[in-house]
């Protein structure tokens, strides 16, 4: 019984000893110093770019170069479908375009051989050209000089035989002037059907088709529009495929981000240009990023409501993987150098103010004070305390 008397005592003042030590408060002095505020969430390594390439025009499937996981460079081929009605129809084209333009040839001939006879015609005095509703040249100077013997015989004495004079010098020039042949003039000026414009037409439509029959031929090949990794490939060698229908995904795993969902709460701090750190299951050391894009609309879950981002690596490593998680921290309020004090030493933060208790002489006594940033550790005084005043870290 003495024995077990002793136990006890040893218990109960072992006891009071750790009562007195929890009771014992701890207070700290304000000091200068950074405060700052993080969020953090679980994202995902992408590529910055991805590309669905597929064929211009159906066909069934002659070869594959690749399959997932395959680097490519820019520009290498990566499949190819059976190419023979696409040349052919090329063929044709380029065929029917060179008919075309023969035919336009000798439209342009035929114009240009009317032309010069027309021309030669007209300046060689051995005609004249005619147009309707108007008399030829030599008429109308054949008028002229009618109305001259008029005059004149009115002014002479013998004015009666100088009429008959004058009529005769009449009847000889209107016969000289229709002796005279007319110029041919079919074709020039327009009569209202250009024979070189239709051919120009058809030569620009035929132009027009050969482009397109050959768009289509350098269809049946799919080519990398950039360097990265092959994704997917949606498809078999003899496999029917169709025009526009997806048949390889590219990746640009040179460029890699991440993208990760942040609660609404934490989501609202977010801004592009802001700092982060990016930490991988298979990497020791975090890695810097930047915010490059915040989504400006949320999606819900049916209980919380999620805003993506994007960050973008400052140094990617070459073994990222796409898909693979990673642990993300964005900076989002970061002030240096500035009066703080343990966050939770500050209670009732309202309205940019709070209450701390102030440690001094044994005794604590509530005291207002207002505050700046409120961070992850500290919080930034702003007023209401100076520094080396000690307040309760913990009440």
């Amino acid at each position: 019984m003495a024995g077990l008397g002793a136990g006890v005592t040893v218990a109960v003042l072992h006891h009071r000893q750790e009562t007195q030590r929890s009771s014992e408060v701890v207070a700290v002095a304000a000091a200068k110093g950074a405060v700052t505020l993080d969020v953090a969430t679980i994202g995902t390594v992408e590529p910055a770019t991805t590309r669905e390439l597929s064929f211009a025009v159906a066909g069934t499937v002659e070869e594959i170069r690749v399959r997932a996981g395959t680097k490519v460079a820019a520009g290498q081929t990566l499949a190819t479908v059976d190419d023979t009605d696409a040349a052919g129809d090329v063929a044709s084209a380029e065929e029917t375009l060179s008919d075309a333009e023969d035919r336009l040839g000798d439209a342009q001939t035929r114009a240009a051989s009317v032309t010069a006879s027309a021309t030669a015609c007209a300046t060689s005095g051995t005609g004249h050209l005619t147009v309707a509703g108007a008399l030829p040249v030599e008429a109308a100077a054949v008028g002229g000089a009618e109305a001259e013997g008029a005059a004149a015989g009115a002014a002479e004495a013998d004015g009666a035989a100088a009429e008959g004079g004058a009529a005769a010098e009449v009847e000889a020039a209107e016969a000289e002037g229709a002796a005279a042949a007319a110029c041919p003039t079919r074709g020039y000026p327009d009569t209202g059907n250009d024979p070189i414009l239709n051919a120009r037409q058809t030569v620009n439509r035929a132009t027009r088709a050969v482009a397109e029959a050959k768009a289509a031929l350098s269809g049946t090949v799919i080519k990398a529009p950039i360097a990265g990794t092959v994704v997917a490939v949606a498809g078999s060698v003899g496999d029917t495929v169709s025009s526009g229908k997806t048949f390889v995904t590219l990746a640009d795993t040179y460029t890699m981000q991440v993208r990760a969902d942040f609660p609404e709460a934490d989501a609202g701090a977010l801004r592009v240009g802001q700092t982060g750190t990016v930490t991988l299951a298979d990497h020791d050391d975090a890695l810097t990023a930047t915010v490059v894009q915040v989504d400006p609309v949320g999606t819900s879950d049916g209980t919380l409501v999620r805003y993506g981002a994007v960050l973008s690596f400052a140094a990617p490593p070459s073994d990222l993987l796409v898909g693979q998680s990673a642990q993300v921290t964005v900076r989002v309020g970061e002030a240096t150098d500035v009066l703080r004090v343990p966050s939770t030493a500050v209670h009732d933060v309202s309205g940019g103010s709070g209450t701390v208790l102030v440690r001094a002489g044994g005794t604590n006594a509530q005291r207002t004070v207002t505050v700046g940033l409120r961070g992850d550790q500290y919080t930034e005084v702003t007023g209401g305390l100076a520094a080396g005043e000690r307040v309760v870290r913990s009440w």
